[in-house]
């Protein structure tokens, strides 16, 4: 995201009305039921919440957005590959440098596997700087007779079990902008300041190659693709072919889920000299299982905004339901417009996707594939845990590449949820890790996320298997 110059001003007001999609303006959604929405005790702070986002700037720029629409549009092409990988929900006070850094290093460090394997360009996408609200399947919890709203994010409410911290805050949508705004100016300072440049490998190391849990021939084989990478830039840039800031940065873009309407809807704005609406609070705004009714209010939401747009895709999903979807979400089939994200779970993944892609295959719809091979293999433990199985991920994910190798399309990219930091959150890999050892370290508040030994494994392993 540091590398597009952008001399459109985006500042301007956002609007009520305008020239969307057909039937479409910012606020059109108002007229649908919209799935998951909060119920505030107090709808005039919600209207003083909502003005005070309205009134501060954008935190990213039209430009960014329709460059990663022109990114879109080449992976649809199968000339780029996706990589979207971070936290299942953002927590405000993980709003520091070491985390956020880990992060942006793994998501980093896997693209450079995927690059050195598939000898193809990258879009990485972080699930950062803004993935502060969540779907519950429940609008209430109850523990020990005791029922009190689930937690839904920080953008929403707090995860401690009271009355006070669960009780919806609409002031916390500020909280949330103005912690995606310091994660955001973060992680640009980073990658402008050469973080992400290819010619320093060094300065990507996440003290991993030395953790024991990762085995030799891993350790070995980043080490080599790292050199190999290096001095095959130092060597195009003596031909004199380009620059180090050219070949040597990165773009990096920014997603989270469209959940609270109210959030996004602030900082949906038209720009001078440019056509339509963006959504300013994120480059890449998807909308998940849960909230894509073809006539409720996310729907209508994001058809109408200029911001590539992601659906999450379930196993019952029939095929003239996904093509309606597609339908819906991209009237116009415009090239860079729509991603298609596949949550089918291991054991549904091998019957599901092959009916799902085919039936878009038979048409001329432009979409990008993307595999989520983590929401739909979540499991309780006998104590409650919730978990994920590495080999579960795994085998939902090279099922979605065979399905897709048989009807003559391809993958387009990966979503995963992950972390930086040596959590025990996932089981199995080469860390070896089974239920009984997720207690050593679990630190996230809904679901499980990959390590980054585990997330540099399926790079490695993803990379093998499309190379």
């Amino acid at each position: 995201m540091n590398r597009v110059t952008n001399t459109t001003n985006d500042a301007a007001a956002p609007s009520s009305s305008g020239d969307g999609a057909q039937g479409w303006s910012p606020d059109s959604w108002k007229t649908k039921l919209a799935a998951q929405q909060v119920r505030y005790p107090d709808r005039d702070a919600v209207e003083r919440a909502v003005r005070k986002l309205e009134g501060f700037p954008p935190l990213v720029t039209s430009g960014e957005i329709e460059h990663l629409r022109e990114l879109v549009a080449s992976a649809q092409r199968g000339e780029r590959f996706w990589l979207q990988g971070g936290d299942c929900a953002e927590s405000l006070d993980d709003c520091r440098a070491e985390p956020i850094a880990n992060k942006l290093k793994i998501l980093l460090q896997m693209s450079r596997v995927l690059v050195h394997g598939m000898k193809n360009p990258v879009i990485r996408v972080g699930r950062f700087a803004g993935q502060y609200a969540k779907p519950r399947s429940k609008p209430t919890e109850t523990r020990d007779g005791v029922e009190l709203p689930s937690y839904f994010g920080d953008l929403v409410n707090r995860p401690e079990f009271t009355e006070e911290a669960r009780n919806p805050d609409p002031h916390m949508m500020v909280r949330g902008y103005q912690h995606a705004a310091v994660t955001l100016n973060f992680i640009r300072s980073l990658i402008d300041g050469g973080f992400a440049d290819l010619h320093h490998p060094e300065h990507w190391d996440l003290g991993f190659l030395d953790h024991a849990a990762l085995r030799p021939e891993s350790r070995e084989q980043y080490r080599k693709m790292a050199t190999e990478l290096a001095d095959a830039l130092t060597f195009m840039e003596a031909l004199g072919d380009t620059t180090v800031d050219e070949m040597g940065r990165v773009d990096f873009f920014t997603s989270h889920e469209a959940l609270n309407l109210l959030y996004e809807n602030a900082q949906t704005r038209s720009v001078p000299r440019r056509d339509g609406y963006y959504n300013l609070t994120t480059h890449f705004p998807w909308i998940g299982e849960r909230t894509r009714a073809l006539d409720g209010a996310h729907v209508e939401y994001t058809r109408g905004i200029r911001n590539p747009v992601g659906v999450k895709i379930g196993p019952n999903t029939t095929p003239e339901e996904l093509n309606a979807t597609i339908d819906a979400l991209n009237p116009g089939n415009e090239s860079g417009k729509l991603v298609l994200i596949t949550r089918l779970g291991a054991k549904h993944a091998e019957a599901a996707a092959p009916t799902l892609i085919e039936a878009v295959a038979r048409t001329d719809k432009k979409v990008l594939w993307i595999s989520d091979p983590m929401h739909g293999n979540t499991r309780s433990t006998q104590d409650g845990t919730k978990t994920r199985s590495f080999e579960d991920i795994l085998a939902e994910r090279e099922a979605f590449i065979d399905a897709h190798k048989k009807a003559g399309t391809h993958l387009g990219g990966v979503h995963f949820e992950l972390t930086g930091e040596d959590v025990t959150e996932c089981t199995g890999g080469a860390t070896g890790l089974d239920d009984a050892g997720l207690s050593a370290n679990y630190q996230s508040p809904c679901d499980p996320r990959l390590n980054y030994a585990q997330a540099l494994e399926m790079a490695f392993v993803l990379a093998d298997k499309l190379k």
